[in-house]
């Protein structure tokens, strides 16, 4: 968390835009920044620069996105076109993506406390489960995105692997 942190501050002193794709080991729980921390002792746990909901991070595919506002035009048009990267990118694996519709905002406090157990608008689906969990926070002029994508071959349809996600990301990401 502390090098997407880094890449938010990059993109707010320099300008540029970053994404930056990752695993980790050991698997880790990471907790919201406004979420409450209630984890089990001996599990390993980090708190994000970004809102959301507790994610566990195990055979998945983490991504940050830091860049100036300007360069989405707004923080809700950054959400829509880099979900639409992870989507696109995704449909090129065989995935089935959709984005789930907008509706009316649930308060945090009515919802689930785990990021994928119901999806938001804008947020990537196959078959109407959430696959991938995404969220913001802004910093002057600039924000950072970062997510968690499933591998999970359930979900997905097929067995994927971190490379094979990786790989279709970078070739799709310049193309939307």
């Amino acid at each position: 968390m502390a090098a997407d942190a880094a890449l938010l501050d990059r993109a707010s002193e320099s300008g540029g835009a970053f994404l930056r794709l990752y695993r980790w080991d050991p698997p880790t729980l990471s907790v919201g920044r406004n979420q409450p921390i209630a984890v089990t002792p001996g599990i390993p746990w980090v708190r994000r620069p970004t809102g959301g909901k507790a994610v566990w991070h195990e055979h998945e595919v983490t991504y940050a996105v830091a860049a100036p506002i300007a360069v989405f035009g707004s923080l809700r048009d950054a959400y829509r076109q880099i979900h639409e990267r992870l989507a696109a990118a995704l449909r090129s694996l065989g995935i089935p993506t959709s984005l789930a519709p907008y509706r009316p905002t649930v308060r945090p406090s009515d919802g689930p406390t785990s990021c994928f157990a119901a999806p938001v608008g804008g947020e990537i689906i196959v078959r109407g489960r959430k696959v991938v969990g995404s969220a913001q926070v802004r910093r002057r002029d600039a924000f950072l995105q970062h997510g968690s994508i499933l591998l999970d071959g359930a979900l997905l349809g097929r067995p994927v692997s971190f490379e094979e996600v990786t790989a279709a990301i970078i070739e799709k990401w310049d193309e939307e």
